[in-house]
């Protein structure tokens, strides 16, 4: 079942914050990416290359570990523990464009020949803030 985000947490997920993303290898071993992410306000947001390691790990297991810093200060953010609710295609490339415009100020994402965009959704079973400063 999961945790609501607070409002907090909304607003600091949509700033320019990276997130290492965790999954789980077939071995149980680690493998940890870092990626962009933002929020529907209900489930944490990222989005990946079908096919690559991150996504193979999560269509097979659906736990997965967030920790969501702003790189000016990696002891503020969010630690998300949470499951996968489902991969889907970025058909309009909606997600990734909006990605793009917020890290690198361009609102075109150039996909790459080949590639198909997904956009993970991330409902959150636990959410450990650390939102203030100083």
């Amino acid at each position: 079942m999961g945790v609501a985000l607070s409002p907090e947490a909304v607003a600091f997920l949509h700033e320019k914050v990276y997130a290492h993303v965790a999954t789980l290898n077939k071995d149980g071993s680690p493998q940890v990416t870092p990626v962009w992410v933002d929020t529907d306000g209900e489930h944490i947001l990222i989005n990946s290359s079908l096919g690559r390691q991150k996504v193979v790990n999560m269509q097979r297991d659906a736990r997965v570990a967030l920790s969501i810093a702003p790189p000016e200060d990696p002891h503020r953010g969010i630690v998300v523990r949470g499951v996968v609710k489902d991969i889907t295609p970025d058909t309009d490339q909606k997600l990734i464009n909006s990605f793009s415009l917020k890290y690198r100020g361009n609102p075109v994402y150039t996909v790459r020949e080949g590639e198909t965009r997904m956009v993970i959704r991330i409902e959150p079973t636990r959410v450990i803030e650390r939102l203030k400063t100083g």
